[in-house]
This record gives structure tokens, C-alpha cells and sequence, in this order.
């Protein structure tokens, strides 16, 4: 069997974080295996607390994955400090790690700063150039290219100049500031754009780390690229049309929507 590591934050209410990658790698296909980077104590309506793990302490259990099962995709998703950064990128380095993806999470949807000036230059500086391929959203792609997005054609543009600078791949996702669901994926054979339909649910906790998970569970399964991707649309398409709606925010999509019934009853 095939198997994937997410290194990102625990979310207590199970819709985002290390709790939704394991789930999407789970329904993938391969065996999720995990490296918590921060304790968050938080719901739908919002973050209540952070612990954040020591650097030793991540490293650990990054080493125990790596000297027993070795995973075959490595997704990221958030880290807010330089030093976690850092020990990610020393230990995927030194385990040659393969099929990395980077959910670059920098800016909420609100648009409110996540993560420090200086987490955002040792992630471009030190995690962006380990990628395969990196996940922004369109405010994030803005702070990666350092340009504003108002178009499709913007979108290219900036996919293009974080993709040449970095030396990965680039999926920048639709659907912040334009009203759709279409994603731009930018790599060496040029842009390519995959098309969706936007999916009338307010419950989008979770989609970056759903969709990133998908394609690092996809890649470790030896699909290209471009497949991976399109099989994680698909996959993230299918559990937001599923209209699970708990809790009193922005609820969680659900990811075991196409669970076999034999052990649901």
C-alpha cells in the first residue's frame, strides 16, 4: 500500500488540519500518517488557542516516520514559525523526500495576516524550492508573486513568476476574488486550466488542506501531475456536494462521502 505524511496543525473539530488530511488520504487510497506541528483548540466559528510543538519535538516524529514507514507523498500544510520551517526542510532534505506538497497557508480568507513576515520568507526561501508542487489560494499566490490578482490572466501571470522563482510547480486556486471554481496549474509544460463548478455550500472548512492532501495521496499513488490533481477536484467536488452541515460556522465538508455503506451502518 501506498502511503502519505501530512506535517501541519491538529483541529480539534475535525473538519481541517491533520484530522482532514488523514481522512482525504485515507479515502484516496494510501495509508496517512501524520506530524503535528501545532495543538489548535478551535470549531467552526473560529480558533480559540495554538500550542505549537517544539522544533526537536517535530523532528522527532518526522524521523520516526521516515526510519520506519516512508511515506511515498509528503503534504504541508500550516506553519507559522521559522524554526518549524526550518527543521521541515532539514529532514525532508535529508530523507530525500518525494512528491512534497505545499499548502502555503498565509492569509485567511478574510485577508487577515496567519503567520509572520519572517515565516513567509523562510517558507518561500526554504520549504517552496522542495516542492513539487505548491497550493496557493489567490491571496496567497499575491503574496508569493508580489502582485495583485484580478483576472485569469493575472492568474497566469503570477503562477508563472512563483513557479520560475521557486522551481515547482504551481496550483493556483480560483474561486477567492473570482466567482468560480476554475484552478490554474503552471509547470514546465506551461499553464493548464482545470475547470470547475462552483458548489453553492457555505461549508468550506477545510477545502486547501482537503485538496492538497488528495493530490499528495494521488502522487504517491504514481499518478502525474496533472491526473492528481484533476482526481483531487474531483474528490473535493464530491464532498462539498455532499451538504454536510454541522456546527454554527463555516462547517466541514464530508470526506467519507463515498464510504462504502457495509461499516456505516
Amino acid at each position: 500500500m501506498k502511503t502519505a505524511l501530512s506535517i501541519a496543525g491538529s483541529d480539534t473539530s475535525g473538519g481541517a488540519g491533520i484530522q482532514a488530511d488523514l481522512k482525504t488520504m485515507t479515502m484516496n487510497g494510501v495509508f496517512a500518517m501524520s506530524a503535528i506541528t501545532a495543538l489548535t483548540a478551535q470549531n467552526t466559528t473560529g480558533v480559540q488557542g495554538i500550542f505549537e510543538v517544539t522544533p526537536e519535538f517535530l523532528g522527532m516524529q518526522i524521523d520516526s516516520v521516515f526510519t520506519d514507514i516512508r511515506p511515498d507523498a509528503v503534504k504541508i500544510g500550516m506553519v507559522s514559525s521559522v524554526n518549524l520551517i526550518s527543521v521541515i526542510a532539514e529532514k525532508l532534505t535529508a530523507y530525500h523526500a518525494e512528491n512534497i506538497v505545499v499548502d502555503p497557508v498565509m492569509v485567511a480568507t478574510s485577508g487577515a495576516k496567519l503567520i509572520s513576515e519572517d515565516a513567509v520568507s523562510a517558507l518561500k526561501e526554504k520549504l517552496l524550492p522542495l516542492a513539487t508542487v505548491v497550493t496557493p489560494n489567490i491571496p496567497e499566490a499575491e503574496v508569493l508573486a508580489d502582485m495583485k490578482i484580478t483576472s485569469p490572466a493575472d492568474m497566469v501571470t503570477a503562477a508563472e513568476l512563483i513557479s520560475k522563482a521557486y522551481h515547482c510547480a504551481v496550483l493556483c486556486k480560483g474561486g477567492h476574488s473570482m466567482n468560480d471554481a476554475n484552478d490554474l496549474l503552471y509547470d514546465e509544460k506551461g499553464a493548464h486550466w482545470f475547470r470547475g463548478k462552483r458548489i453553492d455550500n457555505p461549508n468550506t472548512h477545510g477545502t486547501g488542506c482537503t485538496l492538497s492532501s488528495a493530490i499528495a495521496a494521488n502522487l504517491a499513488k504514481g499518478n502525474d501531475l496533472e491526473t492528481a490533481v484533476e482526481r483531487a477536484k474531483e474528490y473535493i467536488s464530491g464532498a462539498l456536494a455532499a451538504m454536510l452541515d454541522l456546527g454554527a460556522g463555516s462547517g466541514p465538508m464530508n470526506h467519507a462521502f463515498d464510504l462504502k455503506e457495509e461499516y456505516t451502518k
